[in-house]
Order: structure tokens, then C-alpha cells, then sequence
């Protein structure tokens, strides 16, 4: 491709994930993230400090960067957007509200959450529960011109998240958008094998509702070290998604109609340095094959 990807994407970074705590210093992460010109988004976890959130407001607008909030690292620790026990789930919606809430105040465009566990005899149950908060949070993210969008996980391998697989994810969107159209649905690249989906299917599938991309690697084999959802370099021994796959998901995405240059779309990269690895070395990693995959893409 001769143009570069930052026309037609917005190149961002999941800081959670790159960073994690506490082996990096919030405060450091940031500093570093905001100074790298290859980003122009910053996708941060829940910030507990107002003092902290208002210096990340100030860090960002000074970088002239965007930032999105994740609320994954609160969902996984066990706040329930589908909880079959009422309470419980009103106290799930209310906190991803006091999040937004936060989120709003370090200048965040949107939030991102995901689904909660299921069972196959509560699945449908588990779908109510969750389109009752989905809708509820998006209603109050409009007041400040927030998306709220739900990030597609494994439903059988390591999170066993609702949502997906890709058919029940636009199946899930279409119902929360015909309420609310500030909600849209996270596609990464990392999740499609463990989805047991391809990207081909899985952007096509859930195509009218996508607003927002995530690329990484993971490991299928049972057994092996990262394997399932752990986002793993690329490069990592017995990983599946190398430079090769993502030209793929660049040019599914390009024949789909997702090269926007007018409004780019964001693109986030979502890598994890193992515990014997060092983060910059794994985000030089991922630039390499970003920039390998991204040449190899035919105009």
C-alpha cells in the first residue's frame, strides 16, 4: 500500500496490556506512550485518582492524542454486565456508569466493555440481563457524545464471554442500536482464532455494526505457554497470526469498506510482553510487522 496506514486508520494502543501493572509504572507508561508519534490513541483502564485522571487529561491534550477507556480490567475482576441476580446487576450498570463518569473527566471518546460469563442453559437469560445495562450505559454516554462499544471475546476457550461468536455479536448490536446508535462492536484480530472464526467471515458478519479494531497474536495449542487470550507477541513459538495473517485482515478490511480516510476508524494494537520480555522490545516487534504487513497490501 503507498499510502500510509494513518490514512486510513487512527493507530493506537491498548496501554493496560503493553504496560501492565504494577511490573510499569502508570504515570511512566503514559509519558512514553504520549511521546511516541506512531499513536495517535490511547486506550486507558479505569483511573481510580481525580488527580491522576485530570495530569492524563493534560498529558494527552498536550500529546494531541485521543483516548478511549477500557473497562475490561473491572469486568473480568468480576463486575457482571449480565447477571442473572437483579442486584447484581444493577450494581454492574452503576459502576460502568461511575466509570464512563470517570472516563469523561480524563477525556475520553468512548468506552469499551465486554460481556460477562453465560452457561448454555442461561444464554438467553444472560442476553436480557445484558442488553438491560448495554442500553443503559450507552443512553447515559450520549449526555457526552461517548460510543460505548463491546469488545467480541472467546465464548469457549478462555474468557467464555457471552458475546460472541460474530453471529450473535451483530445479532446483539442490531438489538442495542435500534435503541441507541452511539453503540458499535471491537473486532480483534487476536480473538478470531479463538472465535474458531476467520476474519473474512467474522468483519462480514458483523460489518454494519463494527466501529473500532484491535490487532495482536495469540496461541491455540492447549498446553503450550499463552496460549488462549494472553496476547502474545508476534513471532511468539506456536502463535497464529504473523505478518502474513494481518495483510489478510488489512485487505479483508480494505474490500469491506473500512479504509476511511475522511473518518478513520481506530485501530489499537493489543500485545502483552510475557514475563521475561521487555515492552519496548515487544511494541518495536509489533511496528515492524504492522509496517511489513501494511507494504505488502496491493493499492
Amino acid at each position: 500500500m503507498n499510502a500510509p496506514i494513518e490514512k486510513y486508520f487512527r493507530m493506537g494502543v491498548v496501554q493496560w496490556m503493553l504496560h501492565p501493572q504494577p511490573r510499569y509504572a502508570l504515570e511512566d507508561s503514559l509519558a512514553a506512550l504520549a511521546r511516541d508519534d506512531f499513536f495517535e490513541v490511547v486506550e486507558l483502564p479505569p483511573i481510580e485518582s481525580a488527580d491522576a485522571r485530570a495530569a492524563a487529561r493534560r498529558l494527552f491534550e498536550t500529546a494531541h492524542m485521543g483516548v478511549c477507556a477500557g473497562m475490561h480490567p473491572v469486568i473480568l475482576g468480576g463486575v457482571n454486565p449480565n447477571a442473572l441476580d437483579e442486584a447484581e446487576r444493577a450494581r454492574a450498570e452503576q459502576r460502568l456508569v461511575e466509570l464512563t463518569d470517570q472516563a469523561h473527566e480524563f477525556g475520553a471518546e468512548g468506552v469499551c466493555i465486554l460481556s460477562g460469563p453465560w452457561t448454555e442453559e442461561t444464554r438467553e437469560a444472560c442476553l436480557r440481563q445484558l442488553l438491560k445495562t448495554v442500553t443503559a450505559l450507552c443512553r447515559h454516554a450520549r449526555q457526552y457524545g461517548m460510543m460505548v462499544e463491546m469488545e467480541v471475546f472467546d465464548y469457549d476457550v478462555d474468557k467464555r464471554a457471552l458475546i460472541g461468536p460474530a453471529p450473535l455479536a451483530a445479532a446483539f448490536a442490531a438489538q442495542v442500536r435500534s435503541q441507541c446508535p452511539n453503540f458499535g462492536l471491537v473486532v480483534d484480530l487476536s480473538h478470531l482464532p479463538i472465535t474458531h472464526e476467520t476474519p473474512e467471515f467474522a468483519v462480514r458478519a458483523m460489518r454494519p455494526y463494527i466501529t473500532h479494531f484491535h490487532i495482536g497474536n495469540a496461541v491455540m495449542t492447549p498446553g503450550c505457554p499463552a496460549y488462549g487470550d494472553k496476547h502474545p507477541r508476534f513471532g511468539f513459538p506456536d502463535s497464529v497470526n504473523g505478518t502474513a495473517e494481518l495483510t489478510n485482515f488489512f485487505r479483508v478490511l480494505h474490500d469491506e469498506g473500512f479504509f476511511r480516510a475522511e473518518a478513520p476508524y481506530i485501530m489499537s494494537i493489543e500485545v502483552k510482553p510475557q514475563e521475561d520480555e521487555d515492552a519496548d522490545v515487544v511494541l518495536a516487534n509489533t511496528k515492524r510487522v504492522i509496517r511489513r504487513a501494511w507494504a505488502m497490501l496491493e493499492d
